[in-house]
C-alpha cells in the first residue's frame, strides 16, 4: 500500500490542533511555537503533494479509499485534481503567515488580569480549520465531503465569537454583542445552506445509489445513471444553495461583512482567503460534474447574480468607513468575478476562476494582514482616523500600497492574470455580461486608491505621529506574500499547467466548447 500523502497532509494539522490545544496553560509561547511548526510542517507536506502531482495524468490522484460506513455507502475516499491541489497548496501556505500575524491576538489582556483568552485554543482552532478545509477538497465522496463542510463551521464559529477584533471603538459590552451577533449570523446562513445540501445529498444516493465522485461519473459515461430533467435541477439547487453561501455570493452574502469587521485579522484571512474558497471550489467540482444540464439550465440566472455581486460590492466598498469591512465587500465583489468565470463554461474563464481563487487568497491576505498591523498600531478601525502613515512607517505604506494594487489587479501583479482570463472568458460567451463586469474593475481602483489616500497620504494625523514601522515578525508575512504576488503576475506557468487539464474535464464533463470567433472571409 502506498503512503497516503493525502491523509497525512490533512491529518498533520488535526493532530497539532490536540497537541496544541494540550499544551499547559502557562506555556503559551510554546504552544505559538508548536502551532507555527506543524503548519509549516503541512506546507512541506503540501510541496510534496503539488509536486508529484501530473497535470498530464489521471483526473485523480494519491487517491485513497476505505470503507466507512458500509450500511450506506459512504466511503473515506480522497484525490485530488488540478484545482483541489492550488487551492490545498494555497491553503497550506497560508496559514503559517496567519498564525505569525495573530502571534499576541488571543494572549491574555493585560488591562484586565481576569479576562483570560485561551492561547493555546485560538491556535489549535485555526489548525483544526485548516485539516477540514485541506481535506474538503481533495474529498471525493459526497458524504464526506458534506461532512467536512459543515464540521469546519464549529472551529469558525469559535474563532468569530471568542476572539474578536481589540480595535472595536465602543464599549466593551458592546464589542461582545457585536461579536456574538457576528458568529451566530455566520454559523446560522452557512447552517441553513448545509441543511438543503444534507437533503440534496440524500437525494442524489436516493438516485444514484452512490456517493461516490467516480461510481457516479462511470454510471453517467455508460447511460446506466438517468436523473430526470426536474430531479436533477432540484438536486442542484440544493447544493448550489449551500455553495452560494458559502462563497459568498448576493443575496447570501451578508453573514460575511459581519464576521470580518468582528474576528480578528488573522481570521478574517482565514475566513475569506481560506474557507470561503470551499464554496467556489464545490461549483466546479460538484455543481458542474454532478449536474451538468442544470448547471447549463441555471446559468443565466447565475450570471446575473455575479453581476450583481461584482457592482454590488464594489459600490459598498467605496461607501465604507471601516478598513476591514471595505476589504470584506471588496471580497464579495471578487467572488462575484470567481462565480462569473466558473459558470460563462469557457476554458478561459473557469481558468481565471480557479487562478482568482488562489490569487484572491494572496491579494486579501496581504492586504488584511498589513491592513490589521496598522490597525494594532492605531487601535481603530475607521478610515477616519488615518492620515499621513508613509510619513512615519513607509515600509507599512508601501507593503499595504502594493497589497491595495493587487486587489485591483494591476497588470504585473498575479489577480491581474485571472481577472483578464475571467473576463476574456465571460465576453466570448456573453459580451454583454463582460462588459458589465468591468464596472467592478473601475469600482476597485477607486476604493482602492481612495483608501490609501485617505490613510497613507496628506497631513500626519493626532496619533499616528509615533507609529512604528514594520517589525521583523509583520515584515516576515507581508514580504513573502508581495513577493508570490509579484511572481505569479510575471510568470502564472506553475499554475496554469496544473490547473488548465483539470478544467478541460470540466469542460467535458457540461460537454460545452468554446465558442469560436467569427471572423470575416478576405474580400
Amino acid at each position: 500500500m502506498s503512503f497516503p500523502l493525502l491523509t497525512a497532509t490533512a491529518a498533520l494539522p488535526a493532530i497539532g490542533a490536540i497537541a496544541t490545544a494540550a499544551v499547559p496553560a502557562a506555556r503559551r509561547t510554546a504552544a505559538k511555537w508548536l502551532a507555527l511548526v506543524v503548519s509549516l510542517a503541512t506546507l512541506v507536506l503540501a510541496g510534496i503533494v503539488f509536486a508529484r502531482f501530473e497535470p498530464g495524468g489521471d483526473r485523480y490522484q494519491l487517491t485513497e479509499s476505505h470503507a466507512w460506513i458500509k450500511d450506506f455507502g459512504v466511503r473515506y475516499e480522497l484525490g485530488v485534481d488540478g484545482i483541489g491541489v492550488a487551492l490545498l497548496a494555497l491553503t497550506a501556505l497560508l496559514i503559517p503567515f496567519v498564525i505569525l500575524a495573530g502571534w499576541h491576538d488571543a494572549d491574555p489582556l493585560e488591562t484586565n488580569s481576569s479576562r483570560w483568552r485561551p492561547t493555546q485554543g485560538f491556535f489549535a482552532l485555526i489548525l483544526m480549520v485548516e485539516a477540514m478545509v485541506i481535506l474538503s477538497f481533495v474529498a471525493t465522496d459526497v458524504f464526506l465531503f458534506y461532512i467536512l463542510f459543515e464540521a469546519m463551521l464549529i472551529p469558525m464559529y469559535f474563532l468569530i465569537g471568542g476572539f474578536g477584533d481589540r480595535a472595536h471603538t465602543g464599549s466593551d459590552e458592546n464589542a461582545a454583542a457585536q461579536r456574538s451577533y457576528a458568529a451566530v449570523k455566520f454559523l446560522l446562513y452557512n447552517l441553513a445552506g448545509g441543511l438543503i445540501m444534507l437533503a440534496a445529498v440524500i437525494g442524489l444516493y436516493v438516485v444514484a445509489g452512490s456517493f461516490s465522485l467516480s461510481e457516479i461519473a462511470e454510471a453517467r459515461a455508460n447511460g446506466s445513471l438517468d436523473m430526470a430533467t426536474s430531479t436533477e435541477r432540484w438536486l442542484f439547487l440544493g447544493f448550489f444553495f449551500a455553495f452560494a453561501v458559502k462563497a459568498p455570493l448576493w443575496p447570501l452574502h451578508t453573514w460575511l461583512p459581519n464576521a470580518m469587521g468582528e474576528a480578528t485579522t488573522p481570521v478574517a484571512v482565514l475566513i475569506t482567503a481560506v474557507v470561503d474558497k470551499v464554496g467556489t471550489f464545490a461549483m466546479l467540482r460538484f455543481c458542474l460534474q454532478l449536474f451538468p444540464e442544470a448547471s447549463k439550465w441555471a446559468t443565466p440566472v447565475i450570471l446575473v447574480l455575479a453581476l450583481i455581486s461584482i457592482v454590488y460590492g464594489a459600490l459598498l466598498a467605496v461607501g465604507q468607513r471601516d478598513i476591514k469591512r471595505l476589504i470584506a465587500y471588496a471580497s464579495i465583489s471578487h467572488f462575484g468575478f470567481i462565480v462569473l468565470g466558473i459558470f460563462a463554461m469557457t476554458s478561459q474563464g473557469q481558468s481565471g476562476a480557479t487562478l482568482y481563487m488562489v490569487n484572491h487568497g494572496l491579494s486579501t491576505a496581504a492586504l488584511m494582514l498589513v491592513a490589521g498591523f496598522l490597525i494594532t498600531r492605531r487601535g481603530s478601525r475607521l478610515i477616519s482616523d488615518y492620515g499621513g502613515v508613509q510619513k512615519v512607517a513607509p515600509v507599512l505604506a508601501g507593503t499595504f500600497l502594493v497589497g491595495g494594487l493587487a486587489t485591483l489587479s494591476l497588470p504585473g501583479l498575479a489577480p491581474f492574470v485571472s481577472e483578464f482570463l475571467v473576463l476574456v472568458g465571460a465576453f466570448s460567451a456573453y459580451p454583454v455580461v463582460g462588459i458589465i463586469a468591468t464596472v467592478g474593475i473601475v469600482l476597485a481602483a477607486l476604493y482602492v486608491l481612495v483608501l490609501y489616500q485617505r490613510t497613507m497620504t496628506g497631513p500626519v494625523r493626532e496619533g499616528i505621529g509615533g507609529m512604528p514601522d514594520l517589525k521583523v515578525r509583520e515584515l516576515a508575512v507581508a514580504l513573502p506574500l508581495i513577493a508570490l504576488l509579484i511572481f505569479l503576475g510575471v510568470f502564472p506557468q506553475p499554475l496554469t499547467e496544473v490547473v488548465n487539464p483539470a478544467v478541460q474535464h470540466t469542460m467535458h464533463d457540461v460537454q460545452k466548447k468554446d465558442p469560436q470567433p467569427e471572423v470575416e472571409a478576405a474580400k
